[in-house]
């Protein structure tokens, strides 16, 4: 893991990769978030950077890859899936994070979205089966128990490299 992450860093700052921060741009050169529809929500959640450019320390990075590891636990992949999915960072899956989820999971192309009326029956049908305290909005605890469920999660989250 510091073997990787040194090598993002330009030469010179190399020997003292353990105090460097990693910019986001050469974070997200890396294979398993290249083709991965929440590369920008990974590097912002897994981030410590105080000014929000979302660089990576050592420290940021192996935590990255701890949770994208086979050995990490469910609860652990699913905390960190439902942070991610949290684009407001408000601690629930409403709407507008339901929106946004469905529309980095389907593409960004008009081709590919979904028409109004697709989307309002599709965040509809998620709330219903995950909102079981019919709040309209999913927390992590609802989260986690629909995760819970589905075997395939980390297969299909994009949290397993």
């Amino acid at each position: 893991a510091y073997k990787r992450f040194s090598e993002l860093l330009p030469k010179e700052e190399r020997e003292n990769a353990c105090s460097a921060r990693v910019p986001k741009s050469q974070i997200l050169t890396l294979p398993e978030l290249q083709a991965n529809p929440f590369q920008h929500r990974i590097c912002r959640v897994f981030s410590t950077s105080d000014n929000g450019d979302d660089s990576m320390s050592f420290e940021d990075f192996l935590d990255m890859l701890s949770v994208f590891s086979d050995s990490a636990t469910s609860d652990i992949k699913s905390h960190y899936a439902f942070r991610i999915f949290d684009f407001d960072d408000n601690g629930t899956l409403d709407r507008k994070d339901l929106e946004k989820l469905v529309n980095c999971l389907t593409g960004q192309g008009k081709e590919s979205r979904l028409s109004n009326a697709e989307m309002e029956q599709l965040i509809r049908n998620i709330l219903e089966e995950s909102d079981i305290d019919k709040d309209g909005t999913i927390n992590l605890s609802e989260f986690q128990h629909v995760v819970s469920r589905s075997p395939d999660f980390t297969r299909y989250s994009g949290l397993q490299q």
